[in-house]
């Protein structure tokens, strides 16, 4: 009996030692994320051990059902030549790989397999993000008076272009409460370059002056003023200025025209003019001449 448990235990050790041996070892790791900007590089780091002599390293991407090899290094054969070879680089020192010019294409599930000399190899699963940068939004209000309840309203729009992946309008500084259920958003993505163009249009009821702004990705708009005090039209204000401008005119020629009338006219009879008028008919007397008449 007691031999019968001892050979039990015994082959449950072998069992399990055999199951632990670096021939047959190979372990799964959490899934990595990594983020690349169009048309820019990305380095794609393998986590591996690098304490323990590395034999090879595989980066494969997922495509469907099947793996397909990107680049890596082997030190034992080989490795095959892909569409790839070009533009990666292959760092053995820190197991990465360095991937350029990146495209849409390139976005997906990787796998990373480090293989070590003593038999044993780890997977190591990778997310590649590719993202393109948003152009500066561009906001933009038309203001109006609205119902008499909820006063003046404005029209604000935000809109930006080229970015990936779609993303979603933020209007920081915003009331919420203020905004309409109905706001409209548009988004359009080309069907060649795979970007995204975004517009967002929101109705915002004032209650007081407001700085605004708008973010897409992470783009954000220059900041603009709106709920401000109403000020006259420029058509009004031009308005004014030439009627004020007439009725000065009119004031001055009125002015002028009563200093005419009041001007005192001069009276040959006037004593102000120091002697009386010379009359024709008149013969000049001399009081130093007498005639005698005979």
């Amino acid at each position: 009996m007691k031999g019968s448990i001892c050979s039990l235990l015994a082959l449950a050790v072998t069992s399990v030692l055999l199951t632990a041996s670096p021939g047959d070892c190979s372990t799964e790791s959490p899934e990595r994320t990594f983020y690349a900007v169009l048309g820019q590089s990305v380095t794609l780091r393998c986590p591996g051990n690098l304490s323990v002599p590395i034999l090879r390293l595989y980066l494969q991407m997922q495509r469907g059902q099947k793996d397909y090899f990107i680049n890596g290094f082997a030190r034992d054969k080989s490795l095959p030549v892909t569409e790839y070879l070009n533009r990666t680089e292959v760092n053995e020192m820190d197991l990465s790989i360095t991937m350029s010019n990146i495209s849409f294409s390139d976005e997906g599930p990787y796998t990373c397999i480090v293989f070590y000399t003593e038999g044993s190899k780890e997977v190591h699963l990778i997310s590649l993000n590719v993202t393109a940068t948003y152009s500066v939004p561009n906001v933009t209000a038309d203001c109006i008076h609205g119902q008499v309840t909820r006063g003046k309203k404005c029209q604000l729009s935000c809109s930006s272009t080229g970015g990936y992946p779609e993303s979603e309008v933020k209007w920081p500084g915003l009331h919420l409460h203020l905004n309409e259920s109905d706001n409209k958003t548009t988004s359009l993505q080309d069907p060649h370059s795979k970007t995204w163009t975004i517009n967002q249009n929101v109705t915002y009821y004032c209650d007081q002056p407001t700085n605004v702004s708008c973010s897409i990705g992470h783009a954000v708009s220059h900041t603009i003023t709106i709920c401000q005090a109403d000020s006259f039209p420029l058509r009004v204000n031009v308005a004014i200025a030439f009627v004020v401008t007439f009725v000065l005119f009119l004031i001055l020629v009125l002015v002028l025209m009563k200093c005419h009338h009041r001007r005192p006219r001069p009276n040959p009879e006037d004593p102000a003019l120091g002697f009386p008028l010379a009359d024709c008919h008149s013969q000049p007397q001399n009081s130093g001449d007498v005639t005698t008449k005979r």
